[in-house]
């Protein structure tokens, strides 16, 4: 047994734990220096984890109290940079480590992305994987153009065909061996093997060709995090890792073993897929030094900061209640999953005290706090119940908890073997985590057939099924 790590990050002051941006350990205040961020890379990638994991949203939370300064005043993911602007320099100062690019299908144009990620492909050797998202927050639609955001279901749906754009330019457009840069003949570039997408959809029209081309993986490496009925469906249909998140390892069991049948059924090899939960760890030489350490890290919890995050994750603002009052169950167009493991959980009602607490470090993942060897264990025995493949893993100091890992944790995986063992050439990502070839599997929806046949089989089969039926009927 092999369990892969992600370091799960933001280039912000706050990612999941408000108000420990103030502690002394902290030097998240350099966030805005490229030599943080180079520094933490090379200390991930010795520490044994296969990627940076970089989170990323396009707007400010401005849901808590009706306006974005609780999230100004706490530091919230605001302010916010690029991610993708710096990933060449991360690669430079590192040899193994991939990085996991969070980018919106609904606010960014397929054909510029794709040259974006093809780049970052070329320029890393092959290590970049692209996190989907349809997006979640008003304040993202608003400043980029939109009245308001696209319906949950409905940003899926378009993510389908935005999908379909991209494989059509990473996998299509460009044949195998279309490089030629032929000196003798004066040909770069062979024009028989280059091809026009010619998409014509419901949401897209991309004519051309692919502007660059493909990298070493072709399409990244894919993941995804949709844990709500629409974003499972799309996972089946498109994802290869699956980022997921519960602080209960047997709700996560239920939604693995719910997904590996879904992609059975699709025609997907169900082990093929990687699945990885969030965690965060606070580890210290001892059990009593790591408690000691987590009574530290919660006399700089900030509960506004923490009902901020949680506004922006669920669109739902808990300012005007008391602390005692109880989460109401509601309806949102933001971030369902995230809303539901509050609103639907048999087990317990969620005070905003409550909500408060559990998030103010880590967000919603498991907190495991101990020795190395007890931190080990806790990791060992969440894999088993839950049946995931690895962590993303979250740090509430940064980037002293990283560097505690290194510390404390790695020695302990490669004492007992659960890191894999990295080749002494490096490879793409998607042969490091999925341990197989460095592009798409035959059984990926992307390599069956060309897209195109894709759409127009599906067009028959919904015709056929139910010719008067439109995008609004019930």
């Amino acid at each position: 047994m092999t369990i892969h790590f992600n370091a799960f990050d933001m280039v912000v002051p706050v990612h999941q734990s408000p108000g420990l941006w103030r502690h002394p350990d902290s030097r998240i205040e350099e966030f805005d220096t490229l030599e943080y961020w180079t520094e933490l890379a090379r200390t991930v990638e010795r520490a044994g984890f296969s990627s940076l994991f970089l989170a990323d949203i396009p707007g400010v939370y401005d849901v808590y109290g009706g306006t974005a300064e609780a999230a100004a005043r706490g530091g919230v993911q605001f302010p916010l940079l690029d991610p993708q602007v710096m990933v060449p320099a991360l690669a430079a100062a590192t040899t193994h480590l991939g990085f996991g690019l969070t980018a919106s299908v609904t606010y960014e144009a397929p054909y510029a992305l794709a040259r974006r990620l093809a780049t970052l492909d070329h320029l890393t050797r092959g290590r970049i994987a692209w996190n989907i998202v349809t997006s979640y927050q008003e304040s993202a639609a608003r400043n980029l153009g939109l009245s308001g955001q696209i319906p949950h279901d409905e940003r899926y749906d378009r993510a389908d065909e935005y999908l379909e754009v991209m494989y059509k330019l990473f996998e299509h457009s460009h044949e195998a061996g279309s490089v030629l840069a032929d000196k003798s003949t004066g040909v770069f570039v062979d024009p028989e093997k280059v091809h026009p997408i010619s998409h014509r959809g419901e949401w897209f029209d991309v004519p051309g060709e692919m502007l660059t081309h493909p990298g070493p993986q072709r399409t990244p490496l894919l993941f995804q995090a949709g844990s709500s009925a629409r974003g499972q469906k799309f996972a089946v249909d498109h994802a290869e890792a699956i980022f997921v998140i519960s602080s209960s390892p047997q709700r996560l069991a239920q939604q693995v073993a719910d997904t590996r049948g879904k992609l059975l059924e699709a025609g997907r090899d169900p082990e093929s897929v990687r699945f990885f939960a969030m965690a965060t760890i606070i580890v210290a030489e001892t059990q009593d030094l790591a408690q000691a350490r987590l009574a530290d890290y919660r006399d700089y919890v900030d509960t506004a900061s923490a009902l901020t995050l949680f506004g922006g994750w669920t669109g739902v603002d808990l300012s005007s209640l008391a602390e005692d009052d109880v989460v109401s169950d509601v309806q949102t167009e933001a971030n369902q999953s995230a809303l539901a493991m509050f609103t639907k959980d048999p087990a317990k009602r969620w005070t905003v005290r409550d909500v408060a607490e559990f998030i103010s470090i880590g967000g919603r993942g498991p907190l495991i706090v101990g020795d190395p060897v007890q931190v080990v264990d806790e990791l060992v025995r969440f894999q088993e119940l839950s049946g995931v493949d690895g962590f993303n893993i979250s740090a509430a100091v940064r980037p002293a908890d990283f560097e505690r890992f290194e510390t404390f944790v790695t020695p302990e995986l490669r004492r007992r073997g659960l890191l894999p063992e990295r080749p002494q050439t490096p490879v793409t990502l998607r042969e490091a985590l999925l341990e197989e070839g460095p592009h798409l599997r035959a059984d990926h929806p992307a390599r069956r057939c060309s897209t195109g046949a894709q759409r127009e089989a599906r067009s028959r089969i919904s015709s056929a099924i139910a010719p008067a039926t439109s995008r609004d009927s019930p």
